[in-house]
């Protein structure tokens, strides 16, 4: 899909590094990470993502039953790598109709799950309790990870963040009851190490969720 790199923070447009900066800079929010375009759901698009990042791209593998990949794109430009990647995966929900899921793996300041959770700033911040017990969990490359709900954000969708490989892991399920499919310990594995049973990952209709986060 072709298109601009835009501001991970506020999807505005972005100047490329030039005389005067060395940097991808937005009006808004000054020197970012540029989010790439979105790359329709197919292995190879995926592969080019999974190639360039240097945090995790996250996908729950196995699939839950009757779910698809739909969707990549990350943040990064070509000399400082994929500094956050965004994979969407859509299916039944949970309590019936279609569910959508974004996996975030994003380093701290990038802004990204924050855009896409509809919270303000550019990680969790005041709108996450991590003193307190965690609200579930899922299990990342072999390691049990806690979540917290993350509140603050529009009420149709559910959100949870927590760490995981010392970069911030955000799931956002799309309509809010879908939130339960985070409650059956998903296995979540980093795509980096992926075996070539990636070839064999179903690709669904690419996710409107991943194209314009509000």
């Amino acid at each position: 899909m072709r298109g601009e790199p835009t501001c991970p923070k506020c999807g505005g447009r972005v100047r490329a590094p030039g005389l005067f900066s060395d940097s991808w800079q937005c009006a808004v929010h000054g020197a970012v990470h540029p989010m790439q375009p979105v790359i329709p759901p197919s292995v190879e698009g995926l592969g080019v993502v999974v190639h360039r990042a240097r945090v995790p791209v996250w996908m729950p593998w196995p699939l839950p039953l009757g779910w698809l990949f739909t969707g990549v794109a990350s943040a990064g430009d070509d000399r400082s790598g994929g500094r956050a990647t965004v994979v969407a995966c859509s299916g039944p929900g949970p309590v019936g109709g279609m569910g959508e899921l974004l996996l975030i793996a994003e380093e701290l300041g990038v802004g990204l799950g924050a855009r896409y959770a509809g919270i303000d700033g550019l990680d969790p911040g005041r709108s996450i309790n991590m003193a307190g017990p965690p609200h579930t969990k899922v299990v990342a490359a072999g390691r049990p990870t806690p979540l917290w709900h993350v509140g603050g954000g529009p009420d149709d969708r559910a959100v949870f963040a927590g760490e995981a490989r010392g970069l911030w892991l955000w799931a956002i399920v799309w309509p809010q009851q879908s939130g339960l499919l985070l409650y059956d310990e998903l296995v979540l594995t980093d795509l980096r190490e992926g075996g070539a049973e990636v070839e064999l990952l179903p690709c669904g209709a690419l996710s409107p969720r991943i194209l314009g986060p509000v």
